[in-house]
């Protein structure tokens, strides 16, 4: 039965929760409240997504093995993301391997997604313009005329509008049967007419850099790292993971560290009881030994000091907020690995 659901998200961990991708990871890249809003529609075979954030961010993730999903910018004058290094501008559209690991750079833009099953994109493409569309085995990026696009957006928006205001039409069969064919046909008109701007072809030896990277991290995270180790362990020079890094998600290496350090000493004193342990505590386990600026720097990342963090959560919700996200996370049909999650961080550099 075809839904639709308008989501508002403060917390970056519930938001990268609502996201349909595997091992999905957020990292706010910009001071101030984080805020968010996911707007999802769900046909009989197309589904849909728009999103959009208060703060830059970056995201980490892989793409569903049973959808082909496309994407692109949405609202007036919206300003373009880095998707594996592939600047999305306004009029383009990204479409994406079955399964595909990426990394997003975004300035908090409104962007859309819709997604086919394999079958489904085949037969319609059959239907429609004559020859089946299959996925790429790269992300490509095209451009469609801009008569093909408009209508595009036009019917996206109407959708989304629907989902907004009157989610009960969307509910409604014969009605979200309509208006999922014409997004169906104007989605594939795109893609057969578009013409190519681009691949990340060249781009593809980075993934097993940052597979590697990402997945030594994960199995040290407890752990001082230090970037020779890092080098030698996964293989590569600073040099060369520093270039990676740069166009993947737009820091160095050692900031990246940085930052998961910090969010990890955040989410320690998140889930801490103050009975038991102290700031003090948490920071030097966590490699932090200037104790003077460190408290800065974490005013300075998060808005609050650490003992106030380590006072609102036991303030906030005696019973503690890590059994809850536990609770939450194996409630979720689809698992997701969650590497960092941490708000107000300086713009990327």
């Amino acid at each position: 039965m075809p839904s639709s659901a308008v989501q508002s998200f403060t917390d970056l961990y519930e938001y990268q929760s609502a996201i349909r991708a595997t091992d999905v990871a957020v990292l706010a890249t910009g001071c101030g409240e984080f805020r968010s809003k996911l707007i999802r529609m769900d046909f009989h075979q197309l589904w849909m997504r728009s999103g959009e954030a208060s703060l830059p961010y970056i995201m980490r993730g892989a793409w569903l093995k049973s959808r082909v999903v496309v994407s692109f910018l949405i609202g007036q004058d919206p300003t373009p993301y880095h998707h594996n290094g592939l600047e999305l501008m306004q009029g383009a559209i990204l479409v994406n391997p079955l399964g595909a690991e990426f990394y997003r750079r975004s300035t908090g833009t409104r962007c859309g997604s819709m997604s086919l099953s394999v079958d489904d994109l085949a037969a319609t493409g059959l239907a429609v313009v004559g020859k089946e569309l299959t996925a790429p085995d790269v992300t490509q990026m095209i451009r469609p005329p801009p008569h093909l696009m408009r209508r595009l957006l036009v019917l996206y928006e109407t959708a989304e509008t629907l989902a907004k205001d009157v989610p009960d039409l969307i509910a409604h069969s014969e009605i979200a049967r309509a208006l999922e064919q014409e997004l169906m046909r104007a989605m594939v008109h795109c893609l057969a007419e578009g013409a190519s701007l681009g691949t990340d072809h060249s781009r593809n030896h980075r993934v097993p850099v940052m597979r590697r990277f990402e997945q030594f991290l994960g199995e040290n995270r407890d752990l001082p790292l230090y970037m020779t180790d890092i080098c030698a362990a996964i293989g590569v020079s600073e040099r060369t993971l520093r270039l990676h890094c740069a166009e993947r998600i737009g820091v160095s290496p050692h900031r990246y560290l940085w930052l998961r350090r910090m969010h990890q000493v955040q989410r320690a004193l998140t889930i801490a009881d103050p009975a038991d342990v102290t700031v003090t505590e948490v920071a030097m386990n966590h490699g932090f030994w200037e104790l003077g600026r460190f408290s800065v720097a974490y005013r300075r990342l998060f808005g609050q000091s650490p003992s106030a963090t380590l006072k609102q959560t036991a303030q906030s919700n005696p019973s503690g907020p890590f059994k809850q996200r536990l609770m939450h996370q194996k409630s979720d049909p689809e698992p997701r690995t969650v590497d960092f999650i941490t708000r107000g961080v300086p713009a990327w550099g």
